[in-house]
């Protein structure tokens, strides 16, 4: 289901809780409402929806909707600075990201993977996990 998305720092006031079986409903709603976005969003948080659940979706290299439950980077490299903006936020921040990451998640048989990923795709699922973290941006 397409949900709106809210606007506001406050909807990152908490560290999102772990996601479980029950919560997969929450990966259909947020591929729904990013495939409904497409236009102007690359991916989202289920925090931007109203969920506080460790589930991201971005927009992969070759253009399809990836996801991850409960991600977490374990390895970053080659800092560099950039400027992004987000949907649950009126104007666009700095940000330090990395070039190359590698993500510990769960797909949504609750498999564990282990994942790198490089570039833009990098930058958008550390921005989608700075969510979780209490991180604006």
């Amino acid at each position: 289901m397409i949900r709106d998305i809210i606007i506001g720092e406050h909807i990152f006031n908490d560290y999102a809780k772990d996601a479980n079986p029950l919560d997969l409903f929450i990966l259909e709603d947020l591929i729904d409402t990013l495939k409904a976005n497409l236009n102007r969003c690359v991916g989202m948080a289920a925090n931007m929806i109203g969920y506080n659940k460790k589930i991201i979706v971005f927009v992969d290299d070759n253009n399809k909707i990836g996801y991850m439950i409960n991600p977490k980077i374990i390895k970053k490299e080659i800092e560099y600075e950039t400027e992004e903006s987000c949907l649950s936020l009126k104007e666009s921040h700095k940000a330090v990201r990395y070039k190359s990451i590698k993500v510990e998640f769960y797909n949504d048989k609750f498999q564990k993977r282990l994942k790198n990923f490089n570039g833009f795709v990098a930058q958008i699922i550390q921005h989608e996990i700075d969510h979780l973290n209490k991180i604006i941006i």
